[in-house]
């Protein structure tokens, strides 16, 4: 089943974003876990929509039913289902133009792949809200990681060519981390964030939309985790990575760029301190020969404009067999990329969780 992910923890998501809700199941998780459901809420609110003139109006509070697997407080180690209720539908938005495909969205995809019998409210189970189930299980995961002191946080690198500066990749500040978590705006530089909202807002003015990159750091991450070749770190995360709705590039360490550099510019040189080998520079991102080798797992995501837009684009009515033109309605992020945010954090535990599961087995 294509929506099923996982080896070690496996979750399998369900729903569309029309139908009465949309879900997931955790199977892997040990008994006895002690979940904290505020931090949960937390990570579901940063994803949910609606919250300031940024996002899409559509509003779901995201709020999560816990079905099965968790009793008295903890879970039982079996699966753990979990439920979100969709609220806030205005399906007759696509009753329409059901027939008429939008551009760089799955629908002609979705339509040739399921012949014709696939969800096509909102994007179906091929929505950006099927991230929704994805924050909550990262959430859980984000938690087991945090009390063996593993943190993950990320920043709004760019908003099309608006960029702020990229996390030092030897030294990174765990305040920092912690403190990104709590802005609307995950940005450093709340000036250039400033900057980023106002160009959002004006592309939102002209019926358009804009895209960006998320940057993520992982921080005290042993040495050791992964294996080649196919369960490398980057084979692990980008797989997930890439499931997201929306996600187009993914780059580990300087990414693109190591290719500008000679052998000498690129290698990490090692050195000691306190018993421990560190590297001067961290162009590798944390990772060699798919490992971790104890410095900072440093990547960026590249997150493509909202395809729905309010501007009228040539397009094909699959029913009728003629070219058209459309004009997307509905409510759309002009930008995506603040709301992802949680949404790549999640990702990274679930694949960090999974492969330190394959080492050492349960935390």
């Amino acid at each position: 089943m294509s929506s099923m992910w996982g080896k070690n923890i496996k979750i399998s998501i369900f729903g569309e974003s029309h139908g009465k809700a949309i879900g997931v199941v955790i199977d892997g998780l040990p008994p006895g876990l002690e979940l904290d459901m505020e931090y949960i809420n937390i990570e579901m609110k940063r994803r949910a929509p609606g919250r300031n003139k940024i996002s899409t109006p559509r509003k779901e509070v995201d709020s999560f039913d816990i079905l099965s697997g968790f009793f008295n407080g903890k879970t039982t180690g079996t699966p753990l289902s979990s439920v979100i209720y969709n609220t806030n539908q205005r399906s007759k938005d696509y009753e329409a133009a059901k027939s008429i495909l939008r551009p760089s969205h799955a629908d002609y995809t979705g339509y040739i792949r399921y012949s014709g019998f696939n969800d096509y409210r909102g994007g179906g189970h091929f929505s950006g809200r099927l991230t929704a189930p994805l924050v909550f299980a990262g959430a859980i995961a984000k938690q087991i990681l945090e009390k063996n002191n593993i943190l993950i946080g990320s920043h709004i690198k760019s908003i099309g060519n608006i960029e702020e500066d990229s996390l030092n990749p030897v030294d990174i500040d765990n305040s920092l981390l912690k403190g990104l978590k709590d802005k609307i705006f995950c940005v450093i530089d709340d000036e250039k964030g400033k900057e980023m909202q106002e160009y959002i807002l004006k592309v939102k003015e002209d019926m358009d939309s804009v895209g960006g990159i998320i940057e993520t750091a992982v921080v005290n991450l042993p040495v050791g985790i992964g294996s080649p070749m196919f369960e490398a770190v980057e084979s692990k995360l980008a797989q997930i990575l890439f499931s997201i709705p929306a996600v187009k590039g993914v780059e580990f360490g300087i990414g693109f760029d190591i290719t500008k550099l000679k052998g000498s510019e690129a290698n990490d040189e090692l050195y000691i301190e306190d018993d421990n080998i560190k590297t001067y520079s961290n162009n590798n991102g944390g990772i060699l020969g798919g490992i971790t080798n104890g410095m900072p797992i440093i990547f960026r995501t590249a997150i493509k404009p909202t395809p729905s837009i309010g501007k009228k684009q040539r397009t094909v009515d699959i029913s009728r067999g003629i070219n058209t033109k459309l004009e997307t309605e509905g409510r759309h992020d002009p930008c995506i990329v603040p709301r992802a945010v949680p949404v790549i954090e999640a990702a990274t535990a679930l694949g960090l969780l999974d492969l330190m599961m394959e080492k050492d087995g349960l935390l």
